[in-house]
């Protein structure tokens, strides 16, 4: 009787899941060639299209949620994370402390991360991005501030500015985990 049902259960695999094995192979497969060439051309150029990056989709997803003005400055936090060697999750998550994601900041600023009071104007979102990530590298990172518990004693007043912004890490990463899972999912 096990062996029959063992049969079963390989025959219904066989014919079932089979084709959309084969249909997610394939999919994959093209995505691969798709990625390979627009990798090819980015490397040309010597650049990493950060748009494809399930992070940089993450971090998009959450300013999305919270009708942040962020949303298409989503690429710029991680590509200037990953120059500087910051945790990518950090800076998106200090404006969603300091500015709710940028929505509640001085007119023109592009300071959605409360530096210098808020009072510090960037030329541009990408500006104020890079020159934080920048800032964060060589001000706290370099000098033995390793994580958001250590940079938040320095870069706030408030006791509880590490613990709220860890908050907001873990969102984006719950959510890029969430990505990262359905994106090798089979669709049923």
């Amino acid at each position: 009787m096990k062996k029959f049902i063992t049969v079963i259960i390989l025959l219904f695999s066989a014919i079932f899941l089979s084709p959309r094995l084969m249909w997610l192979s394939q999919d994959v497969y093209a995505e691969e060639i798709r990625s390979s060439s627009a990798k090819l051309v980015n490397e040309v150029i010597g650049e990493k299209d950060y748009n494809l990056d399930t992070r940089t989709k993450a971090v998009r997803n959450v300013f999305r949620k919270y009708n942040s003005p962020l949303v298409d400055q989503a690429v710029f936090y991680v590509k200037y994370a990953d120059e500087f060697g910051v945790d990518w999750k950090l800076l998106p998550s200090i404006a969603g402390l300091e500015s709710t994601f940028g929505r509640f900041l001085m007119p023109g600023s592009y300071n959605a991360y409360g530096w210098g009071g808020g009072y510090i104007y960037f030329e541009s979102w990408e500006d104020g991005i890079r020159i934080i990530n920048r800032a964060l590298r060589q001000n706290y990172m370099n000098r033995g501030a390793q994580d958001v518990w250590s940079i938040g004693s320095i870069y706030a007043e408030s006791p509880t500015w590490a613990e709220r912004v860890s908050r907001f890490m873990e969102e984006i990463n719950r959510e890029y985990l969430k990505l990262s899972i359905f994106s090798v999912l089979p669709n049923i």
